[in-house]
């Protein structure tokens, strides 16, 4: 018995000799690298930008110093509602109730508007990065990363909300630019953008593009191409043209290349991305042998790291008739930038011909210094024709009226 003992002791001791220097060689091992540091190189590799943390929690009304936003003169800026874990995409229901997306949270909103106080309602939850939202004929439609899901009759269910019928669910599962804007084309069709899966590398064609299929998720096609990802686009109320934001890639340099805002004048066209950025720039790895003319230049450069998100034309009757048919384009802010830039509202007004014919502030003031409070990312005109602006980081929504 003794003797067998010691033999089984023996043969522990040598498993363990044995399988400690692997652990410990399995420990060693270096983690890999998030994915926002692809693309890097190699004498930034010390760098310590990175992308900017969402808060665990959305503020309190007291800590959104919403007297810091700065607008044009006659324009007035209130809190709407708070409270909305990292609030993105905004759209209205037939009946008043605004709907709400959470990339980071995972959950749709409903906001109901109760004359002088607004209740938020979770009407779904545990999605994966659900950031666009449309709605039509009584139908919310939701974009996950691979899915297009639609919820039926919504507004008169909000306390007991339907079950989230397939519309499309053959998308890309790659969670690096997977989130999607959706908004619903004069034709239409429900578009949203397939960014690519990466910061810089050349996607397949199921990738880096704007797509589109009909409601009932038939008939899907390609818009446009080489578009590395946009999350917010609109149509024009004359001309029913396409205008897109993009996001430029990330780790070459501070200034360079810019974000840039766009316009899709024909079916297939394509924007560059990945072999030319803002329209003249090659990149160093896949632009070998390629030319920057062979590709649709950018409408306009909106600034280097800007993140521009929302678009959207204004079609009111409040604001002076001046910012009939100017497009807001709400930028989220830079983190791949020592010096910040961005986190504020645009305005581009499109002259007779399709240019730009001025690109100006709105509303900023979320940057103070080099700290922020606040990321403004969508816009929303409401029926009134004052204009709501999501702040995914406060979780807040802002009001900008205008008073003659």
């Amino acid at each position: 018995m003794l003797r067998i003992t010691l033999t089984s002791v023996a043969v522990l001791l040598a498993l363990a000799f044995a399988i400690g220097p692997l652990a410990d060689a399995q420990q060693a091992q270096p983690q890999p690298a998030p994915t926002w540091k692809q693309g890097q190189p190699a004498n930034m590799a010390d760098s310590t930008l990175a992308p900017i943390a969402q808060p665990p929690a959305p503020k309190a009304a007291g800590e959104i110093p919403v007297d810091k936003i700065k607008v044009p003169a006659g324009f007035k800026v209130s809190l709407w509602a708070h409270g909305i874990n990292n609030a993105r995409e905004m759209v209205w229901g037939d009946k008043g109730t605004l709907f709400v997306s959470s990339r980071v949270a995972g959950n749709v909103y409903a906001v109901v508007d109760n004359g002088g106080s607004r209740e938020v309602k979770v009407i779904a939850k545990g999605l994966n990065l659900p950031n666009g939202v449309a709605f039509r004929n009584g139908t919310l439609y939701i974009a996950e990363v691979s899915r297009i899901t639609k919820m039926v009759g919504i507004e008169d269910k909000l306390d007991n909300p339907p079950a989230m019928e397939v519309v499309y669910d053959i998308l890309p599962r790659d969670l690096p630019h997977g989130w999607k804007h959706l908004a619903f084309g004069p034709d239409g069709k429900l578009y949203f953008n397939i960014g690519a899966p990466c910061n810089i590398c050349l996607p397949p064609d199921t990738h880096a593009n704007l797509s589109r299929v009909n409601p009932d998720g038939t008939g899907f096609e390609y818009v446009a191409h080489g578009v590395r990802n946009s999350v917010g686009f609109d149509w024009h109320p004359v001309t029913k043209r396409l205008y897109f934001t993009t996001h430029a890639r990330d780790w070459m340099g501070e200034d360079s290349p810019s974000d840039r805002f766009d316009v899709v004048t024909r079916k297939g066209q394509h924007f560059g991305y990945p072999f030319c950025h803002a329209g003249d720039m090659l990149d160093p790895e896949f632009g070998k042998g390629k030319s920057c003319n062979d590709y649709v230049k950018p409408l306009i450069k909106t600034g280097p790291h800007v993140a521009g998100n929302g678009v959207e034309f204004y079609t009111g009757a409040m604001f002076p008739a001046e910012y009939q048919n100017r497009a807001f384009l709400a930028q989220r802010g830079s983190w791949n930038r020592s010096k910040k830039i961005g986190f504020r509202v645009m305005m581009v007004t499109i002259d007779a011909k399709g240019g730009v014919a001025k690109y100006e502030p709105f509303a900023e003031g979320w940057l103070q210094g080099e700290e922020i409070w606040g990321r403004p990312v969508y816009t929303r005109q409401m029926k009134d024709g004052s204009l709501l602006i999501a702040d995914d980081y406060a979780g807040a929504i802002y009001r900008v009226s205008y008073s003659r």
